[in-house]
């Protein structure tokens, strides 16, 4: 990222989770004409990362530790977390040239990219990955978010290159710096 990361507290966390509720339950309601695109809630970088960092660690994957996220603007975001290079070279057998048999260890993941989103679907586009120091290929990231993202409900996982639909009638987000606008 460009910047150091923004200092937060747990007051920062405890803002957080009543905007997100805000935000799920104004999803359940049906907005009039006029009223459509023009509900906004700001959530700032400190407030994501002290939810992150003091209430959600039992929500995080399992081998996956203290993620941070930056809103850089114009849509961008970057990220980083230590992530348990193990526990995904040994869930399959891997040949002579894979790359992951040469990761080892829990080592600091990162990633920046652009999230685009308009009319409820969003996607976000990749710019560049790293494991510790070194840069990546897409593939190798794609298998680490498949991996810690596979659940009972979706066993593939999220897949870095496919749209996706917006939850609770989030019409757009707009990353600016420092915070993502949500607009239902």
């Amino acid at each position: 990222p460009q910047r150091e990361p923004m200092p937060f507290a747990a007051a920062d966390a405890d803002r957080f989770p009543s905007k997100l509720t805000a935000i799920l339950a104004r999803g359940d309601e049906l907005p009039s004409p006029t009223q459509l695109g023009k509900r906004r809630t700001i959530l700032t970088e400190p407030e994501l990362n002290a939810y992150l960092a003091y209430r959600a660690q039992a929500q995080l994957p399992t081998g996956v530790v203290a993620p941070y996220v930056w809103a850089l603007g114009d849509g961008r975001l970057a990220g980083t977390a230590t992530v348990d290079l193990d526990k995904v070279r040994t869930s399959r057998e891997r040949g002579l040239f894979d790359p992951m048999r040469l990761l080892r260890g829990q080592l600091p993941v990162s990633a920046t990219g652009i999230l685009r989103t308009s009319d409820g679907v969003g996607r976000f586009e990749l710019e560049s990955a790293s494991v510790g120091s070194v840069p990546v290929p897409r593939a190798l990231l794609q298998e680490l978010v498949t991996y810690y993202s596979r659940t009972a409900d979706n066993p593939e996982g999220v897949s870095l290159d496919q749209p996706f639909a917006l939850p609770a009638g989030i019409r757009r987000i707009d990353v600016e710096t420092g915070q993502a606008v949500v607009v239902q």
